[in-house]
């Protein structure tokens, strides 16, 4: 472990030596990668330092219990032991934490698509109360919806939904919703007071950015056409709604909820990046599809995840066994609880790997 934190300091310093190159600085690439690798191991290195330090301090209180001390000297200096003792446990600990193999997508925004699937209105309605759920999240955590396109129903629901969080760490928190999400309620267009059970489905997908992923022009096919449904006039007399076809993986992506056909097309290419972004990470890596079928990750987005009963007030999370009895809480957008377990499940999971490939 310490020969790896080691190696992670010495890279540390390399960083800033790279980051006060001329050629770098002049690189807005290169400045954009190192600056953004020295930001995510920082953290690291300042624990490690501050390890070393107390490694260096328990050794000379150690030395100072080989001299001649009188009673209340010795005394001192064995309690400052038995702290120090205890700190240098606890940064341990913690750096086995901060070794753990990150995301690299964490730092970044996300883009969230909700789509009602199986139960008709009452999934459209489930969705908007998904999207309502992420939003006040989003909220509490200081971050920014951008609502990207969206496909309401005459009752309030959206039979789809794509919108982007913007804010430092977001997928971090996300990316553990990715999947079939279940609700069990009595759908407000039930007279009988029945319960019925709907799903509606949520795709995760970090922000892919121009530094990361090249989108040749050749490669895109733009279609431009007439905005149907809602919107006056404007539907009839104006082309801005934008169909954007990558043509080497087949994606689509289509937007019409901006006047402006140079918005649509400003919103759609930032769709169309995250999923071409998404598709080669799957195909890129082999362990990526296991690691989405896991107990904990992005999730399955064909499997259930997780059910939301209205009459029991209650919250499974089925892929780590979690059930909470707090569903008008977390509709609110109170998803901490959730996350934080699943983001601990995760953790405990990689952290079991390493350990068995030290062994």
């Amino acid at each position: 472990m310490f020969d790896r934190l080691q190696a992670v300091e010495d890279r540390y310093e390399k960083l800033n030596e790279l980051l006060s190159d001329p050629d770098v600085v002049s690189d807005s690439k290169k400045l954009a990668k190192y600056s953004k690798e020295q930001s995510d191991i920082q953290g690291t290195v300042e624990v490690y330092r501050e390890y070393k330090s107390a490694k260096e301090q328990l050794a000379e209180a150690r030395e100072m219990l080989e001299d001649k001390l009188d009673a209340e000297m010795k005394e001192m200096v064995k309690e400052e032991v038995n702290e120090l003792e205890s700190n240098i446990a606890d940064y341990e600990e913690r750096l086995r934490i901060l070794l753990i193999p990150k995301d690299p997508n964490d730092s970044k925004n996300v883009i969230v698509e909700i789509r009602g699937a199986a139960g008709g209105d009452e999934a459209a309605l489930f969705a908007n109360s998904l999207f309502r759920m992420y939003s006040k999240y989003a909220e509490t955590q200081g971050w920014k919806i951008d609502i990207m396109n969206a496909n309401p129903t005459e009752l309030g629901g959206y039979k789809e939904i794509v919108f982007m969080i913007n804010g430092q760490g977001a997928y971090s928190k996300f990316k553990f919703e990715s999947g079939a999400h279940r609700v069990q309620r009595v759908p407000e267009t039930e007279s009988q007071g029945r319960v019925h059970t709907s799903t509606s489905t949520v795709v995760v997908m970090p922000e892919a950015e121009e530094v990361e992923l090249d989108l040749q022009d050749k490669d895109i096919r733009v279609d431009i056409y007439h905005a149907s449904g809602a919107g006056g006039q404007h539907v009839n007399k104006t082309a801005s709604a934008v169909r954007m076809t990558h043509i080497p993986t087949g994606i689509v992506v289509a937007m019409q909820d901006e006047r402006s056909q140079l918005k649509n097309r400003e919103k759609a290419m930032k769709v169309l990046r995250a999923r071409v972004y998404d598709k080669l990470q799957q195909d890129a890596q082999s362990e990526y599809d296991a690691e989405r079928k896991s107990a904990v990750g992005t999730g399955d987005r064909s499997e259930r995840i997780r059910t939301y009963n209205y009459p029991q007030n209650r919250v499974t999370d089925h892929r780590i066994g979690l059930t909470i009895q707090k569903l008008d809480q977390i509709i609110d957008g109170k998803l901490d609880e959730l996350i934080d377990a699943l983001i601990l499940e995760e953790q405990a999971k990689k952290l079991d790997a390493l350990n068995d490939a030290a062994l």
